[in-house]
């Protein structure tokens, strides 16, 4: 039985799509349309393990990336079942994913001001692809949705009531398909029913974020009212003191968009080493002896065991610790960094494990005590399945 699904995450700047079997997460078709609006936009996608790349004309607009991308799934066999959208910012009216309505879009548009760069995007790509496939299902999967069971006393900052009552002002957190896929996947693994399992869930790239999860509930993360809170990221700078961009406008002589911009793409990893965003690249510079890179790759280490030691607080006693992500599922460096200053709560690695988790051999990577999870994150398969679902009940 045909159970494909088309996946599409329409990004500031570029568009991911694929077309994903529901049942078991098998992807057919994969590309990514890149650098919108520049120069150099570009399109790749990769069919039945076959490479394809082509060049867009210059300052290319998303919407000439859908048609290019439309013209590529309707010439793939088989019709799919429906479409899956990314959807960054739901805020507190999603709580899990939906089928896509006027309504809803007009939630999306109204929730833009919470991710101007995204949620825009993300509107545009739902109603192209309305336009190329009007005869399926569109749903759209949030990734403030898992977040939603976070306790009051978790998501509110320590503000006047006033803010969060009229202006919806409280952490939401993101990247919350991936937590959630990890998750799951973890009680598969450890063999504990879902609605039972503590987990702390870290998911490491370019935008880097941990979840604390109880009973099968999201109950806590580091991601905020923005994506820019918590851990040391690519070019995010993670938790800073709130009175610095104000002194900084002040000091810098800059408007507050432009302290935003720097905050957001010229700090984390990039800002420290002065070099790149890239932890691959700043591993070697370290091992080369550069001290900037050296710096840089301890901040994110040592951030990211403090949040990961703060959830144990909550969370605890945990069946798991699961790394995901570009950095989490690749870096054994960062994982053993990390783990060496949780060592005396229990954490202990299996070096050789740990070093083979690089080349896809995921799992536990634990030598005892409690088990550390490498785990492939798979958002496309997530919204394929929620699409699949939402999809059945609709009799579409």
């Amino acid at each position: 039985m045909n159970q494909n699904v088309i996946v599409l995450n329409c990004g500031s700047s570029s568009v991911k799509f694929a077309i994903v079997d529901a049942q078991s997460g098998h992807a057919n078709l994969t590309g990514l349309a890149e650098n919108m609006g520049s120069h150099d936009a570009r399109l790749s996608y990769k069919v039945a393990g076959e490479k394809h790349a082509l060049s867009l004309p210059s300052g290319a607009s998303h919407q000439v990336a859908l048609a290019e991308i439309q013209r590529i799934i309707k010439a793939q066999p088989g019709e799919p079942i429906g479409v899956g959208h990314r959807v960054v910012h739901g805020g507190e009216k999603f709580k899990e994913a939906v089928v896509i309505t006027q309504e809803v879009k007009q939630a999306i548009a109204h929730h833009a001001i919470m991710a101007p760069l995204h949620n825009p995007a993300n509107l545009m790509g739902i109603e192209s692809a309305e336009q190329a496939f009007p005869g399926l299902t569109h749903v759209a999967v949030f990734d403030t949705a898992f977040f939603q069971t976070m306790p009051e006393h978790a998501y509110l900052y320590a503000l006047p009531k006033s803010l969060y009552r009229d202006h919806g002002i409280r952490r939401y957190g993101f990247h919350g398909t991936s937590h959630q896929y990890v998750s799951e996947v973890a009680s598969d693994t450890l063999n504990i029913p879902y609605e039972n399992i503590n987990l702390i869930t870290a998911h490491l790239g370019n935008g880097c974020s941990v979840a604390a999860i109880k009973q099968g509930q999201a109950i806590d993360t580091s991601l905020g009212f923005t994506p820019l809170e918590g851990l040391v990221m690519g070019t995010r700078c993670g938790d800073i003191d709130p009175s610095l961009p104000s002194i900084l406008s002040k000091q810098l002589n800059k408007s507050m968009d432009e302290i935003d911009s720097m905050l957001n793409k010229a700090s984390g990893l990039l800002g420290i080493s002065e070099d790149s965003n890239d932890c691959r690249t700043l591993e070697e510079a370290a091992l080369e002896g550069d001290a900037n890179a050296q710096l840089a790759l301890q901040m994110f280490c040592y951030r990211l065991a403090k949040y990961i030691g703060s959830y144990l607080v909550v969370a605890g006693p945990i069946d798991g610790l699961v790394f995901t992500g570009g950095i989490g599922e690749n870096s054994s460096y960062i994982r053993t960094t990390t783990l060496a200053m949780l060592a005396h709560l229990g954490f202990t690695l299996d070096e050789n494990k740990n070093l083979d988790a690089r080349f896809g051999n995921s799992g536990n990577i634990s030598a005892e005590g409690t088990p550390i999870l490498v785990i492939p994150t798979n958002e496309e398969w997530m919204i394929a399945k929620d699409t699949q679902r939402l999809t059945s009940s609709t009799g579409a």
